[in-house]
Parts: C-alpha cells; structure tokens; sequence
C-alpha cells in the first residue's frame, strides 16, 4: 500500500525526466529529478510503494527508456492511468514497471490516497474511499518478465536455465 500521486493528461517524458538530465542514466541519479518539473515535492517525498495516478496519454513524447527508470528507482509500485503513449507502455514493461490502464481508478483516486495495487490480478484499491476497481490483468508471461525485473534479467534467465 502506498501514497497516490496524482498527475493529469498528457505527462510527456520529459515531465517525468527532464532532458537536462539525460547526461547520465544512473537510476539513483534519474530517481532525484523525476517529476520534479510537474511537482518538485515528488522526488524527495516519494516513498517506495507510492503509485503515481495519471490522466490519458500518459509518458507520451519521446521513446526514451529514462522515463519508466526515474519512476521505478524512485520506488513507485505501480502507476495507473487512464491511458499510456504505446512507447512508454513498452519500455515500462522491458524494465518491470507494472502500468495499469483503468480510467475509473484515474478518476476514482485523488492525490494523498492511500492505494493498494496488485498487478497480477489488476486489482486496485483506493484504501482511504473504500473503492476497489479492476484494470485488465497481465498474462502470465508478463508477470514473469516484470517479476525477473524487465525483460533482460527475464531473457537472461531463460538462457541460464535452457
């Protein structure tokens, strides 16, 4: 369970890490300044477990993977939306971020809310208003590969044990 932080439409990439910081790829280092541009009590505030609530078209703009990193090593569980730019749908999973697309949870959530998610089941519930809401869950093989931590560790590992 962990604290909503809620963003509205449109959050491009470059809200989620600004390009001045794309001189390193550090995870520790793209954590700090991670939304910092679209709410600069984030990055020191966040905790690990918080989930990041957005609006349609969410990590819209570029193709950089740098997104879905800053937001992961800043702890957040999960980020729910009601709906994500394809790319960074992508890179999110290649790097074990759980996203969930659910435009009842993104209206249903407020900003400060306690937020429980469960990836496997799409299960998500708003704690503090005693509501529950379920986005489409991932098949199995998405689980595993956000299990192992992305796609490489998943490849990985399947070639270790092949």
């Amino acid at each position: 369970m962990g604290k909503a932080w809620k963003f509205g439409h449109d959050i491009d990439t470059d809200v989620i890490i600004p390009a001045r910081y794309l001189n390193r790829s550090e995870p520790e280092y793209l954590a700090a300044h991670c939304m910092e541009d679209a709410d600069a009590g984030f990055a020191p505030g966040v905790k690990s477990g918080d989930v990041i609530v957005g609006g349609k078209n969410f990590g819209c703009g570029s193709s950089r993977e740098h997104a879905p990193l800053a937001i992961k090593a800043s702890g957040v569980k999960a980020v729910v939306a009601e709906s994500f730019a394809r790319i960074f749908y992508r890179n999110a999973l290649n790097i074990g971020l759980p996203i969930l697309e659910c435009p009842e949870a993104a209206a249903g959530i407020e900003a400060g809310d306690e937020v429980e998610v469960e990836p496997a089941s799409g299960k998500i519930t708003n704690v503090t208003r005693k509501t529950s809401f379920q986005a489409m869950p991932f098949p199995v093989f998405m689980q595993e590969l956000m299990a192992a931590g992305g796609l490489v560790p998943y490849v990985r590992g399947r070639l270790k044990n092949a």
